[in-house]
């Protein structure tokens, strides 16, 4: 299912994560779920992966996540601020250290003119520090926008890593 590189990638940031003492949670949205599944099915995943949420709708947003719904609202489900609130929310809501979460709009439909197809938000850190990526994937189709967002999670938990 995932490509040799996914999964090489995987298992360096499980290994990392090992040796630091950290654990990971996902809350992921246009991705479903798909990074933890790469982490689950990466060997050596039970030592630091504790958790996903897969929070697809704007309720599930709110009620797994504790995501406001005024937040929604005001800045949409794709936002910067939606990302962080999910990365805080998976936070809470778990036992783990580090948490990654993504939202955005995978097409083909569903973009605007303001927020484009291929507009992905991600969240990642810590409590308290979570840190925002915006990327622009462009209309490059629903599955190549969740592959780029799932590299580019895989990226930001490196980074996440030494918060």
């Amino acid at each position: 299912m995932f490509s040799a590189s996914l999964r090489e990638r995987a298992a360096a940031v499980i290994a990392l994560y090992e040796e630091r003492g950290l654990t990971l949670v996902t809350a992921e949205s246009c991705t479903g779920g798909l990074i933890a599944g790469l982490m689950t099915e990466t060997p050596g995943s039970s030592k630091v992966f504790e958790r996903g949420f897969i929070t697809y709708s704007d309720r599930s947003k709110e009620e797994s996540l504790g995501v406001a719904p005024d937040l929604i609202d005001q800045f949409g489900a794709v936002s910067a601020e939606v990302a962080s609130a999910m990365a805080e929310g998976a936070l809470e809501h778990s036992a783990a250290t580090v948490a990654i979460s993504v939202t955005g709009i995978a097409g083909p439909g569903g973009g605007t003119a303001t927020k484009p197809i291929g507009l992905v938000y991600f969240g990642y850190g810590r409590a308290g520090q979570i840190a925002i990526l915006k990327k622009k994937f462009g209309d490059i189709g629903r599955s190549e926008v969740r592959l780029a967002s799932i590299e580019t999670a895989l990226d930001l938990l490196f980074n996440a890593s030494s918060f």
